[in-house]
């Protein structure tokens, strides 16, 4: 029997995204309803809280024990594992659909949904491995550490927007993770602002560092690569909702980087 999501409880839906969107096994302690994981995007930020948390735990006090170069890259392989690489295989699919799908609509959704990797998938993966390392290796294991934990939710929070600025692109019995997203209200968005912008605020707050660079450009990022995916697509997919997620957050340690090092 099929139950309305609005009848669901609202943890029933955070529980649905921890499930969703981590390999932690949140599912053997309690299962929600299926119809909940039409709603996992409204808590993704909240789930960034625990990725991010996580890595930021690994970046802080590994760095007690190990040299800094180490550490990092022990914390980009831990929260490989708590996320089962979700976003980066989103990350891959869509470089290879966009990067040989040409202007064809269809043959780039064919492509991202291969389970297969292609050349521009291994190039755009590996260079985004390799920036989001140099990133995190070029700062103090305190301000990474703080990084870490702003910029993931956050990334999560500005890239949920495009549910809200355009349709899914195929059709639901189409979606890999057999899940469509529901629409996200104006209520449902003031719930994803205070997730994504509670650590951001904590983080300023603590670093002093400009919250006009750290917001606006990353926001930029994402606003830029809607604007492609609607000119190819006309309409988001997974794939393309983890990317931009993962783009996004680089964009900040970028930023951040860049304002660090001029200081």
């Amino acid at each position: 029997m099929e139950i309305n999501i609005d009848q669901t409880h609202w943890y029933d839906r955070i529980w649905a995204a921890l499930i969703f969107f981590t390999r932690l096994p949140f599912w053997r302690l309690h299962q929600p309803p299926k119809e909940c994981y039409s709603t996992v995007v409204e808590h993704w930020p909240l789930v960034g809280w625990l990725t991010g948390g996580m890595m930021a735990a690994v970046l802080w006090f590994g760095s007690m024990v190990m040299p800094w170069t180490v550490t990092v890259c022990v914390a980009i392989v831990a929260r490989l594992l708590l996320t089962g690489a979700l976003h980066e295989d989103g990350l891959a699919d869509f470089f290879d659909g966009f990067g040989g799908g040409g202007s064809d609509r269809q043959r780039i959704l064919d492509i991202m949904k291969d389970s297969h990797i292609g050349t521009y998938g291994v190039l755009g993966l590996g260079l985004y491995m390799l920036l989001l390392f140099c990133c995190l290796s070029a700062l103090t294991p305190w301000m990474a550490a703080l990084a870490v934990f702003a910029a993931d939710p956050y990334a999560k929070m500005v890239t949920s927007q495009l549910i809200i600025m355009m349709p899914y692109a195929r059709r639901e019995e189409e979606a890999k993770a057999k899940v469509v997203y529901r629409k996200i209200t104006a209520l449902r968005g003031v719930s994803l602002a205070f997730q994504g912008l509670l650590p951001l605020a904590l983080f300023i707050w603590l670093t002093g560092a400009s919250w006009e660079t750290l917001v606006f450009i990353p926001a930029l990022t994402m606003y830029a690569l809607y604007l492609l995916i609607w000119r190819k697509l006309h309409g988001y997919t997974g794939d393309c909702c983890g990317a931009v997620c993962l783009l996004v957050e680089l964009t900040f340690y970028l930023t951040l980087v860049a304002v660090w090092s001029v200081q």
